[in-house]
């Protein structure tokens, strides 16, 4: 039986993925395929590079504040041509390109069509508003993308809007794949998976927030888990991982997620087993 993991997008939120495919291993569970939007986007392309998920873990620990460390140079280069942060975002991205550049030369693969392993990521071109699918697998469809660096392929599905500078790939800009796919479990089942484990972060507080940064979030958060409910009915099981107060970026609770990815899959495992 192939097996598809379709990993949602979710900040620092997805480093929970980890401890989800730690579990899996651990009671002999193995996917065939795997797919991730943003954050998961980085745990299912390591995954699927040969990265044991202890490595995964030690990846992110290593990573996680250059990931989110601003450059100054870009900032004021930012604020000098557009007279306003607000339309590229407070971080230009590339130091999650220079972070997967890395991981991608310790296993000697460049492309995504390098990887063996099946997987698929999704980014949102922000100039045309559709879909494109970053995968290893030769597909005609022009909306399939597998000439691309594995680097620039995490990087636009985790640009997430006025956090990260939109990715541009030749003519295109890529922005956040959560935006319209942030679990991509039809996309899973498309490299030929028989059953899918959906992963997710269903919301857990209500909203409180006033400023301008609260409400963008917010107001993503409701978009994103509105389209994903359309998804998740494809899924044949769904885990929903509660990781409690986690902020987007908050780099702190890193290892929390993790325990809480673990923990939360050893619970579900046995419902696991039955479905698959």
């Amino acid at each position: 039986m192939k097996l598809g993991l379709a990993l949602s997008g979710g900040g620092i939120k997805g480093a929970a993925h980890i401890g989800v495919l730690q579990a899996l291993e651990e009671n002999g569970i193995k996917p065939y395929c795997i797919g991730g939007t943003s954050s998961g986007s980085i745990v299912a392309v390591l995954y699927a590079m040969g990265y044991l998920p202890e490595e995964i873990h030690k990846l992110f620990s290593y990573f996680s504040k250059l990931v989110i460390e601003a450059d100054p140079r870009f900032i004021v280069n930012s604020f000098r041509k557009n007279k306003s942060l607000s339309i590229l975002g407070l971080l230009s991205g590339e130091n999650i390109e220079k972070a997967v550049n890395e991981a991608c030369k310790y296993k000697q693969v460049k492309y995504m069509k390098d990887i063996l392993f099946p997987v698929v990521i999704p980014a949102v071109d922000a100039i045309t508003g559709k879909e494109y699918i970053f995968t290893n697998r030769k597909e005609e469809d022009n909306y399939y993308i597998d000439e691309s660096l594995i680097s620039k392929a995490v990087r636009a599905s985790s640009s997430f809007p006025a956090i990260y500078a939109p990715c541009r790939i030749g003519e295109q800009q890529f922005l956040d794949g959560g935006i319209l796919d942030n679990v991509p479990t039809k996309q899973v089942r498309r490299l030929g998976a028989e059953k899918v484990l959906s992963v997710t972060f269903p919301p857990t507080e209500k909203y409180m927030g006033n400023s301008i940064y609260s409400i963008l979030l917010r107001t993503l958060d409701i978009m994103t888990n509105q389209i994903a409910k359309d998804n998740l009915q494809t899924s044949d099981y769904v885990l929903n991982i509660h990781t409690g107060k986690t902020r987007l970026l908050g780099i702190n609770k890193l290892d929390h997620c993790v325990q809480m990815g673990y923990e939360q899959t050893i619970e579900k495992i046995e419902e696991i087993k039955k479905i698959l």
